[in-house]
């Protein structure tokens, strides 16, 4: 396969991962034998429930099955130096993609059809290079950890519904933080800001018939508004606004891929 992009080759996770996500990972790597549960024993019937649900439910993309999309797949693995997973279609009116893989062994990526509709070629491939970049991190195996030691927490006594409350909220927080590092996956293999900012702006507010009339620039321009509103009570309702979500607000994210964009990090990375 040609490309005209610059390929990542040897690429590792740590090397884009958001600083957030980086420290929430290192901390549960020391996690001593959990690793190996979540991927030897939830794994196995995990991946196996999930497989069958895409396989029965979803269209399978592939050299004979919408063939592009496949190219904008492998391409986007290509750069990013991985394995290529599976690929489904599955029918949602939400606009949305989702990806996992416990063991490694099964790892797939769902787009919903609706998300095809809404994005050009380049927002697609995007988008899947985001999904790419949870598995390129792991992102499933420690996602489940977490979530494991927050009903473990639960079921203490006395304190262990507090516990269990905090452990909540961090364990979102940092979710919320990897998504920052896969918009990262997004921009590496698009290569362009705009590519990523397009498809922030589009999930916020846009449809099939308003795509084209938007404008990427202004979009960003309401993200700094946002990111630059720093007094106390802005700060409060931000956070107020954020502490139960499972993704960062879009104008977040634009103005964090934005900042990366710029940074000698990325420009490294382009270089190497």
């Amino acid at each position: 396969m040609t490309i005209d992009k610059v390929p990542f080759v040897g690429l590792k996770a740590d090397q884009f991962r958001h600083p957030l996500d980086l420290e929430a990972t290192l901390a549960f790597k020391q996690l001593p034998g959990w690793d190996w549960v979540v991927r030897s024993i939830l794994g196995s019937v995990a991946e196996q429930a999930l497989y069958l649900d895409n396989i029965g439910s979803g269209l399978l993309v592939g050299k004979q099955q919408l063939p592009e999309l496949h190219h904008l797949l492998l391409e986007a693995c290509q750069i990013l130096d991985l394995e290529p997973p599976q690929l489904y279609i599955r029918q949602n009116p939400a606009p949305n993609a989702y990806t996992l893989a416990i063991r490694g062994k099964q790892p797939f990526i769902v787009l919903h059809a609706s998300l095809l509709d809404l994005l050009n070629p380049a927002e697609i491939q995007a988008v899947i290079a985001h999904e790419l970049g949870h598995l390129k991190c792991d992102h499933g195996v420690y996602l489940t950890l977490a979530n494991i030691m927050v009903v473990a927490a639960g079921q203490l006594p006395y304190w262990g519904g507090l516990i269990a409350q905090n452990l909540q909220q961090q364990l979102l927080n940092w979710v919320r933080c990897a998504e920052f590092t896969c918009d990262r996956a997004g921009l590496l293999v698009s290569q362009d800001p705009n590519v990523m900012i397009s498809v922030l702006m589009k999930l916020t507010g846009g449809s099939p018939t308003l795509a084209p009339q938007l404008n990427a620039d202004a979009f960003l321009a309401q993200a700094r508004a946002y990111t630059q509103a720093g007094d106390d009570l802005s700060v409060l309702w931000k956070t107020l606004q954020t502490a139960q979500l499972t993704h960062p607000l879009p104008v977040l994210r634009a103005s964090a891929i934005d900042r990366w964009a710029n940074s000698k990090a990325y420009r490294d990375l382009l270089c190497r």
